[in-house]
């Protein structure tokens, strides 16, 4: 599978329109080479530099099959499932790092079940690698100028 954005290129910096310090929207995300058998997909975007080791940003299951690509600021394709983030919302939540330069790794993961039930923080990533046939990621970069 490949991963890109219209927005950010892979290790590149986002930029802020898509954080804290901007509109804080979800930018554009589109996948392709597609596995056979998938019926849905799932989406995170965690910042493995926080200090306190991962944060969650953003945590998304049952995409539809169809689906292949996230316009910026669309929100969840209808039958989509969100989950709560470790800002304690149910969306996307930009990039916000306390100093330095963070990473922000977006990753598509092709599933050969078409809907996840009962998908909180805690049993996300355990349920979506017990039925991922393959994923990709995007690596975003982003440091706050104030």
């Amino acid at each position: 599978m490949e991963l890109s954005s219209n927005d950010f290129n892979h290790e590149g910096d986002l930029p802020s329109l898509y954080t804290c310090d901007g509109d804080d929207i979800s930018p554009h995300l589109k996948w392709e080479g597609i596995p056979e058998g998938v019926k849905s997909f799932a989406l995170t975007c965690i910042d493995p530099d926080a200090p306190g080791g991962d944060f969650i940003h953003w945590l998304v299951a049952n995409i539809p099959a169809s689906t292949t690509e996230l316009h910026q600021d669309c929100g969840c394709p209808i039958g989509s499932l969100e989950a709560v983030n470790d800002f304690g919302k149910v969306a996307y939540g930009g990039p916000c790092p306390p100093s330095g330069k963070h990473r922000y790794v977006f990753t598509v993961y092709a599933l050969d079940i078409e809907k996840l039930e009962g998908l909180n923080r805690e049993n996300f990533l355990s349920e979506v690698e017990a039925h991922t046939l393959d994923s990709v990621e995007i690596i975003g970069l982003y440091q706050r100028s104030k």
